[in-house]
């Protein structure tokens, strides 16, 4: 929610200059609001306050709706008051990171490839490539600068013959 200074000064005026406290109410001040509504506004003493100070409440309350809002979404609970729940997304699968590399380099990964596309260190990256290929799934291969580069056959693209044999 967004709060308005005008919106607030309204409720403000409508409330007796604020002896009601519909103002406080609006801004989220619950426990003030009922105060101001059973003192009549501290006895007209809040309300001069809140006149001169109502802007900067308006502020803070929509500060506060923001950190709520993140707070929420971080927690997986989607934006409060905004639609249904969606939890953060997860990250992807180490596996599927380095087959979408694969299928993006016409089937050619290399180790610090993997890592810059998923959330892994350059020797993670290895090592699942490593595995893979050793199940089969990729053949390792040597560029002809001498560059170590794991294959992914069904991502080939013609034409991709810079090996030393």
């Amino acid at each position: 929610m967004r709060y308005n200074v005008g919106v607030a000064y309204l409720l403000w005026l409508f409330s007796g200059f604020g002896a009601l406290g519909f103002h406080r109410f609006y801004l989220g001040k619950f426990g003030t609001g009922l105060l101001w509504l059973f003192t009549g506004g501290l006895m007209g003493l809040g309300c001069v306050y809140d006149a001169v100070t109502l802007p900067r409440q308006v502020q803070e309350a929509n500060i506060g709706a923001r950190v709520r809002a993140e707070m929420s979404y971080r927690l997986g609970q989607g934006y409060a008051g905004y639609g249904p729940s969606a939890a953060a997304p997860k990250p992807e699968d180490p596996e599927k990171t380095v087959l979408r590399v694969a299928r993006d380099k016409g089937g050619f990964v290399t180790p610090g490839e993997a890592a810059l596309e998923g959330d892994m260190s350059v020797d993670q990256a290895r090592k699942l490539l490593e595995k893979m290929a050793a199940s089969g799934n990729a053949e390792m291969r040597i560029r002809s600068s001498g560059v170590i580069v794991y294959f992914f056959p069904e991502f080939a693209r013609d034409g991709n013959n810079d090996f030393a044999v």
